[in-house]
């Protein structure tokens, strides 16, 4: 299993749904484009927050130093960001991929994060709520759509059940679970919250 990880929009929660979901199958993990916080960065925070011995964190195919859209840091970095460098690392079992920011940021003049999903790749769309979400939620989920993908969806942040039902019922995409709000990110937490997702992620 390959799971593609997007977010509705940046800061939603996509690496802390990473690494939970990375715990629940022992998969590896990639994130094909860091920008910025390189000493600190999603593969950092995902290797922290696992507790199986079974993951590897694959290298980003790009590094670059400016916390903005990839296609920005990259100018800064001179450099510009060839989509067939960007290799997906050959694994012997499932694979996480984390994107940057939403489905349309640009990686370089052309091509986005969306260029990024292979057909085979099942989608998993972080979604939180904030004024707005509903359309960015719809966007991305109809954009995704569009391209036959797979998708499921979790909600990250407090639940908000208005919401959250109309996103469902107008897009009938698969609910794999919620991450609600928590006071500390920890390893005992992240893999609690595996063990709620192995379930519904196996059956996917």
């Amino acid at each position: 299993m390959k799971i593609f990880v997007t977010g509705i929009s940046t800061e939603v929660g996509k690496t802390l749904i990473s690494a939970i979901l990375v715990e629940a199958l022992e998969a590896d993990y990639w994130k094909p484009v860091q920008a910025g916080d390189l000493d600190n960065s999603d593969s950092h925070k995902v290797e922290r927050l696992i507790s199986n011995s079974k993951t590897k964190i694959h290298p980003n195919s790009y590094a670059l130093e400016t916390p903005m859209s990839p296609h920005g840091a990259a100018d800064i970095d001179g450099i510009k960001i060839d989509l067939e460098k960007i290799i997906e690392p050959k694994t012997n079992g499932p694979l996480v991929i984390e994107g940057a920011g939403g489905l349309l940021v640009p990686l370089n003049d052309t091509d986005t994060i969306l260029d990024l999903i292979k057909a085979e790749h099942k989608v998993v769309v972080v979604s939180r709520h904030y004024l707005g979400s509903i359309n960015h939620s719809l966007l991305t989920i109809t954009t995704l759509q569009e391209k036959g993908l797979d998708i499921g969806i979790i909600f990250s942040g407090n639940e908000h059940p208005t919401t959250e039902s109309i996103i469902l019922k107008k897009t009938n995409v698969n609910y794999l679970g919620r991450v609600n709000e928590e006071e500390k990110i920890t390893k005992e937490i992240v893999k609690s919250y595996a063990e709620k997702f192995k379930p519904a992620l196996l059956n996917w």
